[in-house]
């Protein structure tokens, strides 16, 4: 398994993560479609981004395309058909992203949707020797019942119905443990059960305060908040272990999004994900 963390693609954050210690990063790269269609545009941009992470001894573990929301059919396909292109170029293996979603439809309209994008991706995919990992984000509307979502794939059931929607090895997960144990799922046995489907790992922990959660319930705001790992939950070494039990081996990245080692002190925070995690992968 290779270390690293989530950022934009930055000279900066490059540098950051070789001081650190870190192996990797998953990078937005933000391209848009038109930017790198076309052969030699995609080969240029892609030869400056490898060469801004080898020189600094980094890999890219994925290639981000985080897109939520309701879903035009026909720009999806172009776009991840360019980002195909591009992890080929730069000899990535996997893009992490979304299975979107629109909230105000029902889970079988969504369905339908990303059965729609990603039977016309998935061979493309598989042809280019790139694996699509989902993020199990759940991108919730509203504050009360009933929900929407921005991203349905984010509970075990329907990570099940999309992979029977489209029946590809190409489509996976992006496992982030955080998004399971605020909605009280088992997140170890999902990922025992999942774990074949797994191509790219998100470290990121949720601390549950009890007091606020019994005193305001489940529906309530302020009773959960997402943690680096060993300020919360997740049993890490538990994780690591079921990865390595079923041959895992690739990124595990952190996406920091720790309230308590925001702002400037993002990068002590990155530092003690890395102090807490290298042993352990």
């Amino acid at each position: 398994m290779k270390l690293g963390y989530l950022t934009h693609l930055a000279e900066e954050e490059c540098r950051l993560a070789e001081r650190i210690g870190y192996d990797c990063l998953e990078v937005h790269g933000k391209w848009q479609p038109d930017e790198i269609r076309n052969a030699s545009a995609c080969k240029a941009e892609a030869a400056r981004a490898r060469a801004l992470v080898e020189e600094n001894g980094l890999s890219i573990s994925a290639v981000a395309l985080y897109n939520a929301g309701p879903v035009d059919v026909k720009k999806a396909v172009t776009r991840y058909t360019a980002y195909l292109r591009m992890c080929c170029e730069l000899g990535v293996g996997v893009i992490t992203t979304m299975s979107a979603g629109d909230p105000k439809l029902g889970l079988d309209e969504n369905l339908k949707a990303f059965a729609a994008v990603f039977s016309k991706v998935a061979p493309r995919a598989e042809d280019a020797g790139v694996r699509i990992a989902f993020e199990n984000w759940p991108g919730l509307t509203g504050t009360f019942p009933p929900f929407g979502s921005v991203n349905v794939g984010f509970t075990p059931q329907v990570w099940e119905r999309m992979f029977n929607e489209v029946n590809s090895d190409s489509l996976g997960l992006e496992f982030d443990p955080s998004h399971l144990v605020w909605q009280g799922i088992d997140w170890a046995g999902a990922l025992e059960r999942f774990a074949c489907r797994v191509y790219h790992v998100h470290a990121k922990d949720t601390e549950v305060l009890k007091d606020r959660l019994s005193a305001n319930g489940f529906f309530s705001t302020g009773w959960w908040r997402y943690r680096l790992p060993g300020y919360g939950c997740v049993d890490w070494h538990k994780l690591t272990s079921i990865l390595k039990e079923h041959g895992y081996e690739g990124g595990v990245c952190v996406e920091h999004e720790d309230p308590v080692f925001s702002g400037p002190r993002r990068e002590e925070g990155l530092r003690k994900a890395h102090a807490f995690l290298r042993p352990l992968v």
